[in-house]
């Protein structure tokens, strides 16, 4: 699951959990709390993939200069 995908899903579960009447509200609150830790991971996830996708291009030239990818 991609990360942008995964993020919508974490947002679809948090709108449910609010909506929820089966959690009492102290249950709501330390699902959401999770919630929230879950969804900064994400967002670190996909910043460090594009970091590395970025870095990857701007290796990848030199490795082919150096002769060693074609």
């Amino acid at each position: 699951m991609s990360s942008h995908k995964h993020h919508e899903h974490l947002e679809r579960i948090k709108e449910a959990v609010t909506k929820t009447d089966t959690l009492n509200a102290t249950e709501k609150s330390e699902t959401m709390k999770r919630l929230e830790e879950w969804i900064a991971e994400d967002k670190a996830e996909g910043i460090i993939y594009e970091e590395l996708i970025e870095l990857a291009a701007e290796i990848k030239p030199l490795l082919a200069e150096l002769g060693l990818i074609n």
